[in-house]
């Protein structure tokens, strides 16, 4: 698990790059045949690692409640960003797998409750989850991929 763990923290450095480097309006911009845009999709990953790990396993979130409500699976951007919460969002794409490699190696994670995902795999166990969630990282990176094309245009 140490290796999907340290592959995870790669992912996050790359939503870290495009952050810091998009331009807030670009961050923002619903390009035309989109649903979403760049923000809410960086956002999104943060708030579904902490429903799949700490939520299945029933623990608190490390993450403020309001920020997991906002960009859980089901949800639409508003088209809104503040500054702070831009900030805000660098810091816990670390911290939260910081603080997932911590809880994982001290054990924590141990009731935790089968789900189904909307891609149809069963989790069973927060191993089979971290590894999901690498995978659904990896999703959301490529259409930021493709957004950051679109919103350039």
């Amino acid at each position: 698990m140490k290796n999907v763990l340290e592959q995870n923290l790669q992912i996050r450095k790359a939503f870290y790059h495009i952050l810091k480097n998009t331009p807030k309006a670009e961050l923002l911009k619903i390009p035309e045949g989109y649903n979403n845009n760049i923000w809410w999709n960086i956002a999104h990953v943060v708030a579904t690692q902490q429903n799949l790990v700490y939520g299945f396993s029933g623990l608190p979130f490390e993450v403020p409640q309001k920020l997991v409500d906002k960009f859980k699976k089901g949800t639409f951007p508003d088209g809104h960003a503040t500054d702070e919460e831009i900030e805000q969002l660098k810091k816990l794409l670390f911290s939260t797998i910081e603080k997932t490699t911590e809880d994982y190696n001290n054990d924590v994670f141990v009731n935790f409750k089968e789900y189904t995902t909307s891609a149809n795999v069963t989790l069973k166990n927060v191993d089979e989850a971290i590894a999901f969630n690498q995978f659904h990282e990896g999703l959301h990176l490529g259409t930021i991929f493709s957004l950051l094309k679109a919103v350039k245009l």
